[in-house]
């Protein structure tokens, strides 16, 4: 296998007394997605933070394609190619699906914007991830939920990254939506991105990962394939009631 496009090793995490990670390793490879689910307080928000660059590690090494980083900043793990979509997806519910793509970031020629070139890249890129919405000039606060995510994922995609890290993404997805956002994930996997998805949803994980880990309070609990395991070997390693079962393939236990 070749080297993971991200990888963590040994990485703690600490508020005061609270210890949020005890020594989390993380392998992530191009073209897999990787599940990391745990009960509230199990640190996978902190884990989040730790990749996108909203939080500084108190140990352990971070590394891109083998070469070690700091993820000083989200600008310096985008530079890196870690884009990440959080929960509250940060749209501009008043501006247009291009407005928001390009905020920051808008295309100029001469001293005018470009919009005609801006559109053609938003319909590209929504085409690209078969996110459909009646127009790239309808404020972004008329679409649907699920359209809404389409529409960060797609601008986190701008910036040509390696690795999309997905926080609790299903959170406010109804059935249907859900079904749309895994098919969207896939999608990305194709393209050839890692893909890291936080989740309280087994079901949903379950349904579009290839690998599952579980966090239980601050420290890997279990790495599962999850083509082969079940749901109650996750919800073990969630609980901690018993160490993973035959779906495992690291740890187990509560350390």
């Amino acid at each position: 296998m070749s080297a993971p496009v991200l990888s963590l090793r040994a990485v703690a995490k600490s508020y005061g007394a609270a210890r949020a990670l005890d020594g989390v390793d993380v392998e992530l490879h191009r073209h897999e997605v990787l599940a990391v689910i745990g009960d509230s307080g199990a640190g996978k928000s902190t884990l989040v933070g730790v990749m996108s660059g909203n939080q500084r590690p108190d140990a352990g090494e971070i590394a891109v394609d083998d070469r070690p980083v700091t993820l000083a900043s989200p600008a310096v793990a985008r530079s890196h190619g870690i884009a990440s979509v959080f929960q509250d997806l940060a749209l501009a519910p008043n501006l247009d699906v291009v407005e928001n793509l390009f905020l920051g970031a808008e295309l100029t020629r001469g001293r005018l914007l470009d919009e005609v070139s801006m559109e053609k890249q938003a319909w590209e890129l929504l085409g690209q991830l078969a996110v459909r919405v009646p127009s790239v000039r309808v404020p972004v606060g008329a679409l649907s939920a699920a359209q809404r995510q389409g529409v960060a994922i797609a601008r986190s995609l701008l910036g040509d990254p390696k690795v999309i890290v997905l926080d609790e993404p299903t959170a406010s997805l109804g059935i249907r939506q859900t079904a749309e956002f895994l098919t969207l994930v896939e999608r990305l996997r194709s393209r050839g991105l890692g893909v890291v998805v936080t989740s309280h949803s087994l079901v949903d994980v379950h349904a579009v990962a290839d690998r599952i880990m579980v966090l239980r309070l601050g420290r890997v609990n279990g790495e599962f394939d999850a083509s082969v395991a079940t749901q109650e070997e996750l919800l073990a390693a969630v609980t901690g009631v018993e160490s993973p079962g035959n779906g495992a393939v690291r740890g187990g236990g509560a350390r």
